[in-house]
């Protein structure tokens, strides 16, 4: 068989030498009753997530050449049991260590306009009056 040209959202060798012990290890605590190994790497099933993710291809329309929509059922055990925030942060720390930051955040920076309106606050009027008063101040106005 031949290797098959790599998507862009495909893993970096890097990336994949941080993540393999973690998913290796998360499939070997999770063992199929059946016994079965399953016919793609994981990998492969990774990269069809990323894909999935990246594109917002609908899951039967991924590329022939990636594993298809049932073999990634893996992502919502992953997501249920946290695996894939795991992997996010080893991801994370590993770019921030590269780009010589602490693995991290030591700071966050955020605005009261930011907080208020993330929070669906209304917007602030001036002290004393109302929609109804101005309104009405409006109409009377010859």
């Amino acid at each position: 068989m031949t290797e098959r040209k790599p998507y862009p959202s495909d893993l970096t060798d890097a990336q994949w030498a941080l993540i393999e012990p973690v998913l290796t290890a998360w499939k070997a605590a999770h063992p199929s009753v059946s016994g079965h190994e399953g016919n793609y790497a994981l990998r492969g099933i990774v990269n069809a997530i990323r894909y999935q993710g990246r594109t917002g291809v609908q899951w039967d329309y991924l590329p022939h050449d990636l594993p298809p929509k049932g073999a990634t059922y893996y992502f919502a055990k992953w997501r249920d049991d946290g695996t894939d925030k795991t992997i996010h942060d080893l991801l994370r720390w590993h770019l921030r260590e590269q780009k010589k930051r602490l693995a991290d955040p030591s700071l966050v920076v955020l605005d009261t306009q930011s907080v208020h309106v993330a929070a669906g606050f209304p917007p602030k009027r001036p002290a004393g009056t109302s929609p109804r008063r101005c309104r009405a101040a409006n109409e009377a106005w010859p």
